[in-house]
């Protein structure tokens, strides 16, 4: 098969990743290690390590579920998100580090599951006196999986998911039923063993259990629909494993003592109902971890060769080679087995859990970090359908993951953070031309000067962003009679533009008149301060509408770049006032602007809850502009409970593709209009057009239509002629915007 991150025959749906995320979540260390912190921390100790832990998972789960619904995820799960986020140096580093506790997980998993025969061996050996090594076990098992690996694949893989995880239920409603084995009735919730292990040693060793998310997101290449499926799987997984955590740790706590809790790792055993199924159950939570671990770490592997990460092109082309039939990547599949064998051979649980713990955090604070940046940098092409809209989350996911590195092991800190800068700097190196976190920093370093020009009003001089933002500036001279056209740039201007509002003074430059725009624009100031708004405020003085606008269409916005896009408003019982803007149409078309004209009528904005767009046959420039302003506008927090609906005049011959091609528009858009708001009007010619948006749009708060320079020869005519309307805001577009 040619070099691809997706399986072409992808079916695995929500299930394959909610198994392989709870699978992974509910595992060794649950049943070997959660005693043991009980033991030593007590109840409360371990509720805090579980809450600490999950401040990190949730972020992250609802990191990932929202990146992963802005972006087709292909095959390499985290790696892939991080890596079309950073860039591939940084991705490639991360991914490099990665891919290694994956690898090393697998190992972690078989140890763990060799563990589990302890009892059955004893038995054997006190009743045979024939002796067997647990590390033959562990030997064993890992070629069976191998083998398994790489004949049939990650199908293998999630078919035996369900009957591990039905086993590993069965274990736990077993242990949850059991019964009490603590001397005694007298419950302290932070009892614990005399001379404990620290808390964070404790930490270190029982952080893995929560790291189960990353597990499922590893499928994204065999996932048919990984939008719906990565989120769901994902936070569901994560949000029962936190329940089950607590039940445990609760369970523990009251049926037996600190002192047996910390020195018999199958605790557990003597406390469920039927004691031989705690080693079932934990061979089975080992065998689905290790299973999962063994199925997403070559796919890992797989993509990062896709990115040609490695110096060696062989090299790259060799790992990111697939079965022919399914993409299976048996290459990645046969070092990780290798790696897995290794620390297999070499490793204790204590140990590989704490390599893992490292790993797995800078992960796990990369994601976070990519949703909090990309939360910052409000670009209009960020437009994920799962969105949490909470930034603080995964500012707090971020930074505790790196807090907690180096609370938890300050020397395998600073060894995991080395070999990810020599990882950095190898595929920097090898991959000169590969950028770095220039995509989304841009962003954010836009953003930022947005921001700092919004309140100090001073000029900047970034670059503009390469995708399309609206630069507004506003002209008005009745800005103490309606507000509308203020309350339209704030809206634009509050989250993914510049907006520029400037009070038209007609006169000559002298003393009078410039005291007098100072105490306009204090007025002004004083005007939006009660408004949630980020408008840069402003005053021209000039002899005449067509000088202010001459003036103003040179003027650069608080960006420090030019604008590109104008505003204009006039009242729908004083329409005279539009002349200004239609007589100098000209002058502003000089400019590259896009135009929009706003008519203001009695009703207003009414409540702020509809927006209705209507696009007709010469809307061909006009109509992605139109959209991207309705989904600005509904971006503002007074139109929280916004909708919008589109409506198309369009010949009855052509209405099916039109409506086709306008949900597809949407569906790749990924904006949030609903398909049973898109509404197709035939409309034959001769027909009045204002007529029909006035019936249909009567009671939209807001009402978008487009323009084209042959309307401006009906003069007013065409601006007027809407009765018993909302406010209408015309658009008329320089040039097609692109919807990405």
């Amino acid at each position: 098969m040619a070099k691809s991150l997706v399986n072409k025959n992808a079916t695995f749906g929500t299930w394959p990743v909610f198994l392989t995320a709870i699978s992974t979540i509910l595992g060794a260390i649950l049943f070997l290690r959660f005693g043991y912190a009980v033991g030593n921390l007590g109840l409360l100790g371990v509720l805090t390590i579980i809450l600490i832990g999950h401040l990190v998972t949730i972020p992250t789960a609802l990191a990932v579920a929202e990146i992963a619904t802005n972006q087709r995820v292909q095959g390499g799960g985290a790696y892939y998100i991080i890596s079309r986020s950073f860039g591939l140096n940084i991705g490639g580093a991360v991914g490099f580090s990665l891919y290694l506790s994956q690898a090393i997980s697998v190992a972690f998993y078989i140890i763990a599951f060799g563990e589990a025969f302890h009892p059955l061996l004893n038995y054997i050996s006190e009743s045979t006196g024939f002796v067997i090594h647990v590390q033959w076990i562990k030997i064993v098992t890992m070629a069976i999986l191998a083998v398994l690996i790489l004949t049939k694949g990650a199908n293998l893989g999630v078919k035996a998911l369900y009957f591990v995880v039905a086993v590993l239920f069965v274990a736990l409603g077993m242990f949850f039923f059991g019964h009490t084995i603590k001397p005694g009735t007298e419950f302290n919730p932070s009892e614990h063993i005399l001379a404990p292990d620290s808390f964070f040693y404790v930490f270190t060793i029982i952080f893995p259990a929560f790291t189960g998310l990353a597990a499922g997101i590893g499928l994204s290449g065999d996932l048919k629909d990984p939008q719906t499926s990565i989120p769901k799987g994902t936070i569901w997984a994560t949000v029962v494993g936190m329940l089950i955590y607590v039940g445990v740790a609760y369970k523990l706590a009251i049926s037996a003592s600190p002192e047996d809790l910390a020195s018999n790792q199958l605790i557990m055993q003597d406390i469920a109902l039927w004691g031989p199924i705690i080693p079932i159950g934990l061979a089975a939570a080992s065998l689905s971890s290790a299973l999962g671990s063994i199925m997403i770490a070559p796919r890992t592997l797989q993509a990062i060769g896709y990115d040609n990460v490695f110096p060696k092109t062989w090299f790259n082309n060799w790992l990111s080679k697939g079965r022919e039939n399914d993409n299976e990547p048996i290459n990645g599949s046969v070092i990780t087995i290798i790696i897995a064998f290794v620390f297999v051979v070499m490793g204790d649980v204590d140990f590989v859990a704490k390599v893992i713990s490292m790993f797995f955090m800078v992960t796990y604070g990369a994601i976070c970090l990519i949703s909090f940046l990309e939360h910052f940098a409000a670009d209009p092409s960020y437009r994920p359908t799962f969105k949490h809209n909470r930034w603080y989350y995964s500012l707090i996911g971020g930074l505790l993951s790196f807090w907690l590195m180096f609370k938890m092991n300050l020397p395998y800190a600073a060894l995991s953070l080395l070999l990810m800068a020599l990882f950095y700097h190898w595929v920097s190196v090898n991959n000169k031309e590969k950028k770095g976190l220039q995509k989304l920093f841009k962003g954010v370093v836009f953003q930022l000067s947005r921001s700092l020009q919004v309140f100090a009003q001073r000029a900047n001089k970034e670059d503009r962003e390469v995708s399309w933002r609206p630069f507004l500036i506003c002209i008005s001279e009745d800005t103490f009679k309606r507000r509308s056209a203020f309350d339209l740039v704030r809206w634009i201007s509050y989250k993914y533009g510049f907006g520029t509002y400037i009070h038209y003074i007609k006169g000559l430059l002298n003393r009078k008149t410039s005291d007098e725009s100072k105490v306009v624009l204090e007025r002004l100031i004083k005007l939006a301060s009660g408004s949630k708004n980020r408008v840069y405020l402003d005053t021209i003085i000039s002899p005449s509408y067509t000088s202010a606008i001459a003036q103003v269409i040179q003027l650069n916005s608080i960006s420090g770049k030019g604008n590109n896009m104008i505003l204009f408003e006039f009242s729908h019982t004083e329409p005279d006032s539009l002349r200004n803007a239609l007589d100098n149409y000209s002058l502003i078309q000089s400019g590259a602007f896009d135009v929009c004209i706003l008519n203001t009528t009695y009703k207003g904005f009414g409540y702020h809850q509809t927006i209705h767009i209507w696009i007709s046959e010469k809307d061909y420039d006009n109509s992605n502009l139109m959209i991207l302003l309705a989904y600005i506008i509904v971006g503002h927090p007074d139109w929280k409970n916004g909708v919008i609906k589109i409506f198309s005049l369009t010949p009855q011959e052509d209405v099916e593709h039109k409506k086709a091609a306008l949900m597809e528009l949407i569906k790749s858009g990924r904006l949030p209009i609903s398909p049973s708001n898109v509404e197709l009007i035939p409309f034959e010619n001769g027909k009045d057009p204002h007529r029909i948006i006035s019936r249909y749009s009567e009671d939209a708060d807001l009402t978008i239509v487009g323009f084209t320079t042959d309307d401006l020869k009906l003069g007013l005519d065409y601006f007027t002629s809407f009765n018993d309307t909302s406010n209408i805001l015309f658009v008329n577009a320089y040039k097609d915007k692109e919807i990405v």
